[in-house]
């Protein structure tokens, strides 16, 4: 668990310990989606609201350029060929 920003938040917010452990597990839950679970999820919701999927495409497009996506898992392989190149 990332104990820094628990730290900082029950510091810098009214939030309790576990309040604060909550809501930094939602956030990295939420930003540990794929590209393909955010465009799949992303989808549905502005389908839901009544766009078509020019609109929505475009939107979606637009939006991943902006969005913290989740990275692809890496092999022990590709992460020393990232290193050692």
């Amino acid at each position: 668990m990332h104990e820094e920003l628990v730290d900082h938040l029950t510091r810098s917010t009214p939030l309790s310990r576990g309040e604060a452990q909550r809501v930094v597990q939602d956030v990295l839950a939420y930003f540990d989606e794929t590209t393909e679970e955010y465009v799949r999820r992303r989808h549905r919701e502005l389908q839901g609201q009544g766009l078509v999927n020019a609109a929505i495409f475009e939107r979606i497009e637009a939006d991943l350029k902006y969005r913290a996506v989740a990275p692809p898992e890496l092999s022990l392989r590709q992460l020393r060929r990232i290193v050692y190149g």
